[in-house]
């Protein structure tokens, strides 16, 4: 390991194809270096347009690697836990995607795991790294809206093919594991809380919920409400209304130059955003903590909070 963290990729899902490899290749402090798949075809494709210098069949063939340094896992929620697990018992600094696991109670396992093993673990909210997040923290640290009362968010898009993995109930699927894990993320990040109460309601098909909602209520007095779906295009706004008025994020979760409105009675303040590329913001975040040694910007006691409100979520769905 030198100035740069070379990344072992486990598969090659949509999202690391398209997105968190070509931020590897664009991060200056990272590099695309071995890859694995069941197939060859896509070994070799990935190889040729990204410049991996290794290709495998096998995952554990990248986790045996020697001059692999971390590893990105983008496989599907319900094997987050064993590859985690595994990849961390062979000392690799660990970049999963989310939700980190089906409840906390994986969670907790895999982060005891981590911490044995002394590498770094962390879950991939890609958000959290854009202008827009932190223009958002910004205005929040100094009470623009005031005391926050309630925060509404949406994440939803129309998923056309139910073959997809995204509605397999096997392999950990869901509109809440895999969009509305983001509003339930926002709102931890906001209250640095866990909510007393929730009722959420949902649309099950497969075996999974393929729309939902969750009232989330606060002890210091905010309310929260979660909406994800798979049966309709959403622009992903949040809405923090407090005391002294409201803002409006819209593409709360992408990194386009959008800006931030204020409403105050008829008064409108416009926060101006630049764009950016959030995944590279990501892994160069990610990779500093492995070469400086420090904490990952996405707590793991954060993580625990998220994967267990998400689990309680679900039971309050299901009584519901």
């Amino acid at each position: 390991m030198e100035n740069k963290i070379r990344f072992g990729v486990l598969g090659c899902a949509g999202i690391a194809v398209k997105h968190v490899i070509p931020a590897m290749i664009h991060a200056c402090n990272a590099e695309p270096y071995a890859i694995a798949s069941r197939s060859q075809e896509k070994v070799d494709s990935a190889i040729a347009e990204f410049g991996f210098k290794k290709g495998y069949m096998s995952y554990d063939d990248v986790l045996s690697d020697p001059d692999v340094d971390a590893v990105y896992i983008p496989l599907p929620n319900a094997l987050h836990k064993e590859w985690v697990i595994k990849a961390a018992n062979a000392g690799k600094h660990i970049l999963c995607e989310k939700p980190l696991g089906l409840g906390a109670f994986e969670v907790e396992e895999m982060i005891e795991t981590a911490q044995r093993n002394n590498v770094k673990l962390m879950e991939a909210y890609m958000y959290r790294f854009t202008s827009r997040t932190q223009k958002l923290k910004e205005l929040l640290d100094n009470k623009v809206v005031g005391e926050i009362s309630q925060v509404i968010s949406n994440y939803s898009f129309y998923l056309e093919d139910y073959s997809n993995i995204r509605v397999n109930s096997s392999l950990g699927g869901g509109s809440l594991h895999d969009v509305g894990c983001y509003p339930v993320n926002l709102l931890g990040w906001i209250t640095n809380d866990y909510p007393e109460s929730i009722v959420a309601q949902m649309i099950e098909k497969n075996g999974v919920d393929i729309s939902l909602t969750a009232s989330l209520r606060y002890k210091n007095g905010i309310m929260g409400t979660v909406n994800c779906s798979f049966l309709g295009e959403s622009e992903e706004v949040t809405e923090i209304t407090g005391t002294k008025g409201t803002l409006i994020i819209r593409d709360t979760y992408y990194d386009s130059n959008l800006p931030i409105l204020f409403y105050s009675g008829d008064n409108e303040t416009v926060y101006p955003v630049e764009a950016c590329e959030r995944y590279t913001k990501e892994i160069e975040a990610f990779s500093d903590c492995i070469l400086n040694n420090k904490d990952v910007p996405l707590s793991l006691s954060e993580s625990i909070r998220n994967n267990r409100l998400i689990e309680e979520i679900y039971k309050a769905a299901k009584n519901g």
